[in-house]
This record gives structure tokens, C-alpha cells and sequence, in this order.
């Protein structure tokens, strides 16, 4: 039987897809909230640090207990339309008992940049952040941040070489990886993907850098453009000679899937630090 897509737009919409799905990111503020004070009360967390002169060039760097065995950098999602790094907070958790320091990074929005320029600031700020924290470096990004993370592993990642050798695993968590399908939807009137941007900067269309590791990563009750498009780069890249897993986690939708980030011993906490 042969399937097309008619509604782009609800294609993608996770909110209108999810029972109760309209909560979040707020239900996310308080415990992020009450995390960041717990560790500042213990001088764990270094909050606001810059990474440039914008607005939203900042990141927080939360430190385990005793010397850091290296650093993983979360970033968040939202469409690259929306949300900061203060929502999140509280996932650093599960990194952190593993003995990892954990920096989690805003970046300038769409339309006052273009998603292109949201790619060279992820740069930046994984480059600020390692140069702070020795070891290895892990990356693990949501949904659009799954987009960002996952570029920052491509031929032509904006990292610096001493960086980008330091990466030794990347997970895209919901991740975007083919920006051509949201050229369609009505949101693209606002993010401005075009033609020529979508094929510099979709890491499905990229080739990975020498050694990549990834994992896709995606709930089973997701929508299936995001079970799409996750598989969709574990398989192109592992053809072209990266490192790849992809996990479908069963009953986890697009929100709920990030929960495990929260335990050190669950799944996902485990595949990132592996």
C-alpha cells in the first residue's frame, strides 16, 4: 500500500498529538528550578556563563560531585522558535551521578537569526564549555537540539579540530536531521528554512566526521515523522562509515522520552555515558 503525507503540519505538531501534551515545557520550570538552587547551595552550579555578546549567549555549567570525568552538553529544543536553557536544569541529573559535568547552553531564536546562525552558535558554546572541563565530551540534544547536536558532528561541524576530537558520543534525543520536510509546514514562515539552507545544514545530508558515534533515540508513541526521521540518519550514517544505534523506547512520547535523562541508571543516561 503506498502512504503520502497530507498535513504537514500536524505531521509534526507534538502538543495537539499528546494527551495532556499542552503542559509542558511549563511543568519542566519548577523542577529545573528547584534543582539549579540544590546544587548552587552547593556550589555545584556556575549559572549565566557567556559564550558570546548576544542576548542569549549564555549556558549553565552544573559540576558533579569531586573532579569532573569529562562534560556532556544538552541542547534543548523548541523548534529553534522557542524555550531557553533554564527548562531543562533538572536533566542534567542522570550525566552528573556518572561523575560528568553537564552545560546546558541557549541560543538565538528564529527569525532574528537563521537557523544556519543557531549552528555556529552551538559552536561556540560546546567550544566555551570544554574549554572549561578536561576529558571526554559528550553531546545529546532534543528534538531541534538533535539537529544541533548532531551537526556539530558533520565534515563541516563549526568545531575546532581539539573539540571535535574529543567527542565521544552523540545522542539525538526526537531529533530533526532532515530539514527539507519542515520546508512545508506553516512554521517555516518563521524559521525561514529555504532550498540551499536545508542542504547545508541537515546532518541527513552530511557526511559524518572520521570516528562519529551516534544514537537516535525516540519514543515508541511518538509521531511518526520523528520515529522517520531518527532511523532515517542512524541508517545513512552508519553507511557511510559512522558508528549507529537507533532505540525506539516503548510508551514515551515526544515530552516523557527526555525523563530518563533525570536517572543515572536508566537506559538512556547509560547509552549517552557508554
Amino acid at each position: 500500500m503506498l502512504h503520502a503525507i497530507s498535513d504537514w503540519n500536524n505531521a509534526y505538531a507534538n502538543t495537539t498529538n499528546i494527551a495532556g501534551g499542552d503542559r509542558w515545557p511549563d511543568a519542566w520550570v519548577e523542577p529545573a528550578r528547584a534543582f539549579r538552587e540544590q546544587l548552587s547551595a552547593s556550589r555545584r552550579a556556575l549559572l549565566g556563563l557567556r559564550y558570546g555578546e548576544g542576548q542569549r549567549h549564555a549556558y549553565d555549567l552544573f559540576m558533579p560531585e569531586g573532579t569532573p570525568q569529562g562534560l556532556v552538553v544538552f541542547v534543548h529544543g523548541g523548534y529553534w522558535l522557542a524555550s531557553d536553557h533554564s527548562f531543562w536544569s533538572h536533566f542534567a541529573a542522570g550525566p552528573l551521578a556518572h561523575g560528568y559535568s553537564v552545560a546546558m547552553p541557549s541560543y538565538s531564536l528564529c527569525p532574528q537569526v537563521r537557523l544556519a546562525d543557531i549552528t555556529q552558535e552551538i559552536g561556540k558554546a560546546v567550544e566555551a564549555a570544554a574549554a572549561r572541563i578536561a576529558g571526554s565530551l559528550r553531546l545529546i540534544g532534543h528534538s531541534a537540539g538533535g539537529h544541533l547536536a548532531t551537526r556539530m558532528i558533520t565534515r563541516t561541524s563549526p568545531l575546532p579540530a581539539n573539540v571535535r576530537d574529543r567527542i565521544a558520543h552523540v545522542v539525538s534525543l526526537s531529533g530533526l536531521h532532515d530539514l527539507r520536510p519542515l520546508m512545508k509546514t506553516d512554521m517555516n514562515a518563521t524559521i525561514g528554512i529555504d532550498d540551499d539552507e536545508a542542504l547545508r545544514e541537515s546532518p541527513a545530508l552530511l557526511e559524518p566526521m572520521a570516528g562519529a558515534r551516534l544514537t537516535t533515540w525516540v519514543g515508541g508513541a511518538e509521531r511518526a515523522e520523528f520515529r522517520r526521521q531518527s532511523a532515517l540518519l542512524s541508517n545513512i550514517w552508519l553507511g557511510l562509515g559512522a558508528q549507529t544505534c537507533h532505540v525506539e523506547e516503548p510508551d514515551r512520547h515526544h515530552f516523557s522520552v527526555l525523563n530518563g535523562l533525570a536517572d543515572a541508571h536508566h537506559p538512556l543516561t547509560q547509552t549517552l555515558m557508554a
